[in-house]
């Protein structure tokens, strides 16, 4: 909706831009129309400053640390409902009623199996292939086996291929974990959770039966909401950006994957989880912390601040519970990281330095020690992000396909190279 106009001041010329309001959250200049008004474009490098799109998925106030999910808060959706109840939310707009949960519940299940070529298809790949290299070939490949989801101006395929990938996703994951530390595949069973599915995947055998515990699929049922969605993120971005030139769901989902695998993205919870275990015990914690300071030394805290949060991040107050309760069922009372972890968070919280730069502690800073506890080797920290953003990826995918507004992304830049220049044959030069 405009609600009113901005006036651009260029030289003696004066440009009038519609300015068009939110539910809630910011305004934004209309600027679409510069270029034909003006013959200039604006410079905004790594998009900060731009609105991409108009979206009904996502809101977060970094200022006051509000993440919402369709409207309802990040923390009550964690606490009170499951991942696929999220699924459902991300996708459809509002919390399910019972009987929608239950069908839905249900259709999920129904297609957690792959195509039983796909397991011939990871013998391609060297057995110490990263899982993340592995994700994207597979992801990309199921668009060779499921034709029959790949036309993008069918709703009904649209909507096969959404749930689709929700299902498979966990196990291709498990599988590349599987393959990786040289185990047999194990196939996902109908009659468990998500969450609990997946662990089962990741951590059986088949010579042996395997009981879920409860708590670590909860937690991690709990995790994959944290991580379901983050508004117009790089991954995000980018698969609306594939999506724009009509690319089929599942390579928009690919190239996702691709740009989370990067480590200033998905990467993050790693590189907190190898400084805790850099810094090692907490009497090292002063002269790390003296060397974060220091603006010569090029040491950083990772796991501290966000580039969209300039508050508590309300996914790690939730993570914070999580680890505690991991690591209590799992009887590990005195862990070296969560030490460090722990006395790191109070410094944070009480130092000047920290809290005039909103240092505060993010997810990553958590999550990094749950997973390690729960039994996943770090190179799969990445890939469970993937599985549980997919939800958010296809929700913007399929937002973006069926707004009658959408054209193929095309960012435009600001030429510094050579002016035109005459080409001089090879004997002349």
């Amino acid at each position: 909706m405009t609600d009113t106009t901005a006036t651009l001041q260029l030289g003696d010329r004066s440009v009038e831009l519609p300015v068009k309001a939110g539910s809630i959250g910011p305004s934004v200049v209309d600027i679409s129309k510069l270029y034909g008004q003006t013959g200039m474009f604006t410079f905004d490098p790594g998009f900060t400053s731009t609105a991409s799109t108009e979206s009904k998925i996502t809101y977060i106030d970094g200022d006051a640390g509000i993440l919402l999910y369709r409207g309802y808060p990040i923390d009550e959706l964690a606490e009170y409902g499951d991942f696929l109840e999220t699924c459902y939310v991300l996708l459809n707009g509002q919390l399910p009623t019972a009987a929608q949960k239950a069908e839905f519940d249900y259709r999920v299940s129904r297609h957690t199996m792959v195509h039983e070529q796909m397991s011939r298809f990871f013998n391609g790949f060297r057995r110490d292939a990263h899982p993340m290299a592995v994700m994207v070939a597979c992801v990309g490949a199921l668009a060779a086996f499921y034709h029959d989801s790949i036309d993008i101006s069918d709703p009904r395929q649209r909507e096969i291929a959404s749930v689709r990938m929700i299902a498979k996703m966990p196990t291709l994951a498990a599988m590349a974990y599987k393959y990786s530390i040289g185990q047999p595949f194990m196939y996902p069973k109908n009659d468990l959770g998500y969450s609990a599915n997946f662990l089962r995947m990741c951590f059986g055998v088949p010579c042996e039966d395997f009981r879920v515990n409860p708590v670590m699929a909860r937690a991690l049922d709990r995790i994959f909401v944290l991580h379901a969605d983050h508004e117009q993120n790089a991954s995000t971005s980018t698969v609306r950006l594939a999506g724009s030139s009509g690319a089929n769901p599942f390579a928009c989902i690919a190239a996702g994957i691709a740009c989370l695998w990067g480590p200033a993205h998905g990467g993050a919870n790693e590189a907190a989880l190898k400084m805790l275990g850099e810094i090692g015990k907490v009497e090292n914690i002063p002269k790390y912390i003296a060397r974060a300071k220091d603006k010569n030394d090029s040491f950083r805290l990772m796991g501290f601040g966000h580039r969209v949060y300039k508050n508590y991040d309300p996914r790690a107050k939730i993570m914070q519970k999580t680890a505690h309760e991991v690591l209590n069922q799992l009887g590990i009372t005195d862990d070296p990281l969560l030490d460090v972890a722990m006395e790191l968070e109070r410094i944070a919280l009480n130092d000047d330095y920290f809290i005039e730069k909103k240092l505060y502690p993010n997810i990553d800073f958590y999550s990094g020690i749950t997973l390690k506890a729960m039994g996943f080797p770090i190179d799969m920290f990445t890939v469970l992000f993937a599985v549980a953003r997919t939800v958010g990826w296809i929700a913007q995918w399929k937002e973006m396909i069926d707004d009658p507004g959408q054209r193929i992304g095309r960012p435009r830049q600001l030429y510094t190279g050579s002016v035109e220049r005459e080409y001089k044959a090879l004997r002349d030069r």
